[in-house]
């Protein structure tokens, strides 16, 4: 019977650990892998202890059989590999019933003497020499990320039909030696297409093993849990493990209970505890275990807080509307709270507010939505620029805006600072917006698991090289951007290389609309604010001493024409209003249909 035949039908119990068991067992610190040549007896009834606690299946005697490990040449690797298979295999033939064996790897330690190149080829020696003996399934254990192994693993799997396990080793924290998170590290192995079985094993009892496993996502692959017995103390200059396997095994069946397809032990673990799993534990069948596992993903579904959708967290489907609100220089916020009442009366799905937007400094864009959304109730969006703050101070933002019950980010590069005070204001920029995005990517699985933060980029339709704007675009979604805001629109021109970018891309996009209300503020945005392409032909539009009431017409205008030049392929629209006249956008809302 295969291995995946066997899953499809009954959780896997394994045996327990090896290493611990071994010096334990007999009293002695040698590398228990050199028992495969010198001590043929002693592997063999580990396994059959093992096999007689309930274990159906048993990994070879081989976690630390490499060069590095052993002091050993390649040949002499292979033939310590070749050792442990035929050990492994005279146990399974003493066995009642069906047992599996897997081929296990440990990681080749990383001390210089070997390059990436050696080292990968040495996984694949060693790999390799399991299936020349007739193994079938192969365990990467106790690994802290991918980075040595998946070419390895691709190489494998075109040569041969190996069932594939790759298991990480985490601390109590969810976290594995280089640093990758559980979720991450799942997220890895989940989407490697020859991966057949991942999950995690050693680093952990088996309270926090239950702990990271019922909080992240788990994917499409069998899932794996085989914990410590708990964590070591050292007594008389060895380390011991607590003698717990019914606690142990309660824990076990937690795992069990949750869906877990192939459970078990690693440190610490011995056949008595193997055996209280197997008495304690309900095999479930494959289809039980799927139920299961989908009640705990839905579980987990994020409850999805943006702007895009609505409070049951369905996405909307209409034109989104997104009105900008300058902070003021000074600390009179009258006036801007007196506009966000007014948006309270519109069909608003979100007020956004820049972030001393050409480096000139204006109230704190967080705590300006934060004062919004508080008094009117309103769905806010600060933006966020990488200007003046650096890792530790966006993280520490981000974490302080999602208390305050802010999700919507605009995330910017943001303006330089002006000249004139470069000598004695510094500007950070550690990261443009797609690094800060990544930033804000990593602490949702980190920190916002349940709710994340819900965040988009802008984009430049007049840059030279479009090309290079629908690539910047990409590495946003990559990154994790839901939407984009554009650059105002005021030309056909402008339309069309948005469209191309939607065509390109895919994002949901809102097309940035600045309804100019008079000659005098259109010469001022052509000439002197850079990235807002006000043309000769939309300035002539504008009478020279026309009336403020004319000068509005105007805007109101040209703000309908754009939007019936970009209805077709927008997916909302982003209003900036001078001097935040919002009451401009009822009269552009009844004269156009959106």
């Amino acid at each position: 019977m295969k291995l995946k035949e066997y899953l499809d039908k009954y959780q896997l119990i394994t045996d327990g650990s090896f290493g611990t068991y071994y010096a334990d067992r007999f009293e002695t610190q040698e590398m228990p892998e050199l028992a495969n040549l010198y001590h043929k007896e002693r592997v063999l009834e580990i396994h059959d202890s093992y096999i007689e606690a309930g274990a159906k299946l048993i990994r070879t005697n081989t976690f630390a059989t490499n060069t590095i490990s052993l002091g050993a040449n390649i040949q002499e690797v292979k033939e310590n590999i070749r050792a442990a298979v035929a050990i492994a295999q005279e146990a399974v033939s003493h066995a009642s019933d069906f047992v599996f064996i897997t081929g296990d790897i440990g990681p080749i330690p990383v001390d210089g003497s070997l390059t990436e190149e050696q080292i990968a080829e040495e996984y694949y020696e060693i790999a390799k020499t399991f299936f020349e003996e007739g193994i079938e399934i192969l365990t990467f254990e106790t690994f802290p990320d991918m980075s040595h192994i998946e070419t390895v693993l691709k190489k494998i799997k075109e040569q041969s039909d190996t069932f594939v396990m790759v298991q990480f080793s985490m601390n109590q924290f969810g976290y594995s030696n280089s640093g990758m998170s559980a979720k991450k590290l799942m997220q890895e192995a989940g989407t490697c297409p020859y991966v057949d079985a991942t999950g995690f094993n050693c680093g952990v009892g088996p309270g926090h093993m239950v702990q990271i496993l019922s909080q992240i996502p788990w994917g499409g692959k069998y899932i794996i849990a085989l914990p410590n017995a708990g964590y070591p103390k050292r007594v008389r200059n060895r380390i011991t493990f607590s003698d717990n396997p019914k606690y142990f095994a309660s824990k076990v069946k937690e795992l069990s209970d949750f869906g877990v397809d192939i459970i078990g032990g690693c440190c610490g673990t011995t056949p008595a505890f193997i055996k209280s799993v197997a008495q304690m534990v309900e095999v479930w069948t494959k289809q039980d275990r799927k139920q299961k596992a989908q009640e705990k993903q839905r579980e987990q579904v994020p409850l999805k807080k943006g702007f895009l959708y609505d409070e049951n967290g369905l996405e909307k489907h209409k034109k989104l509307i997104a009105v900008e609100l300058a902070p003021p220089a000074n600390a009179q916020d009258e006036k801007l709270l007196e506009a966000a009442h007014i948006l309270q009366k519109s069909n608003v799905d979100v007020v956004t507010f820049p972030d001393s937007p050409s480096g000139r400094t204006r109230i704190d864009s967080v705590l300006m939505a934060e004062k919004v959304r508080r008094e009117t109730g309103l769905a806010v969006m600060p933006h966020i620029c990488c200007r003046d703050k650096n890792a530790i101070a966006m993280r520490s933002l981000f974490l302080g805006a999602h208390i305050n019950d802010i999700h919507n980010f605009l995330i910017v590069t943001g303006d330089p600072v002006p000249s004139m005070v470069r000598s004695s204001i510094k500007s950070v920029f550690n990261f443009d917006s797609v690094g800060l995005m990544k930033i804000a990517e990593d602490m949702n699985e980190e920190n916002f698991p349940e709710c994340p933060l819900f965040y988009g980029g802008a984009i430049n339709q007049g840059r030279r090289n479009l090309d290079v704007e629908i690539m910047r675009v990409k590495k946003k979604m990559d990154a994790g951007a839901q939407f984009f805001f554009t650059q105002p629109v005021f030309s056909q021109e402008d339309a069309e290389r948005i469209r191309l970018i939607k065509e390109e891309t895919g994002a949901k996009i809102l097309c940035g609309i600045m309804p100019l209300i008079s000659r005098r503020n259109a010469l001022f945005m052509k000439n002197e604010i850079a990235g807002v392409p006000v043309t000769d032909k939309i300035v002539a539009r504008y009478p020279e001493n026309g009336t403020k009431e004319e000068g509005e017409k105007v805007g109101v205008e040209i703000a309908c024409e754009v939007i019936n030049a970009t209805k077709d392929f927008a997916d909302g629209y982003y209003f900036s209003f001078p001097f935040n006249k919002v009451y401009l956008l009822e009269t552009i809302l009844e004269n156009v249909k959106i």
